[in-house]
């Protein structure tokens, strides 16, 4: 596949992370993606097909609704890009052991992808968990 790491990342990015196409997963990961994720004091590393991670945007969807996604920033080194963004939505769905409240929040986020081929391969991501923990908490009151 021709395709360079910035024009991999940033269609992932637009088409199927933003929610607007999670179905088309498979144009932009391998059949198997490494995701090492840290939140907050958790890390994981588990392996993510396209299908799961459609999943993983739908159960997004639930819970934000359809959301606006904003790329802040995108750097690209090699085969490795560097993408912060945030999420804007409303809590529609349950997030975390939050009932839905329908206020408005956001998300904020960073990762760095790793192509080849065209795909992306790996990924390592991190979110602002204490930042979303504190806008949940703030519409209980």
């Amino acid at each position: 596949m021709s395709r360079s790491t910035r024009d991999t990342v940033t269609a992932f990015l637009e088409t199927v992370r933003s929610g607007r196409e999670p179905h088309r997963a498979a144009e932009f990961m391998a059949s198997s993606v490494r995701a090492h994720q840290v939140r907050a004091a958790a890390r994981e590393t588990i392996d993510r097909s396209p299908a799961n991670y459609e999943e993983h945007v739908e159960e997004m969807l639930e819970m934000f609704g359809p959301f606006e996604f904003v790329i802040d920033e995108l750097l690209v080194d090699g085969d490795r890009a560097y993408a912060r963004w945030i999420q804007h939505g409303a809590h529609v769905g349950e997030i975390d052991g939050h009932a839905p409240t329908g206020t408005t929040i956001e998300a904020v986020g960073s990762a760095v992808y790793r192509v080849a081929d065209g795909l992306i391969v790996e990924y390592w991501i991190q979110q602002d968990a204490a930042g979303l923990a504190a806008q949940l908490a703030a519409a209980e009151r």
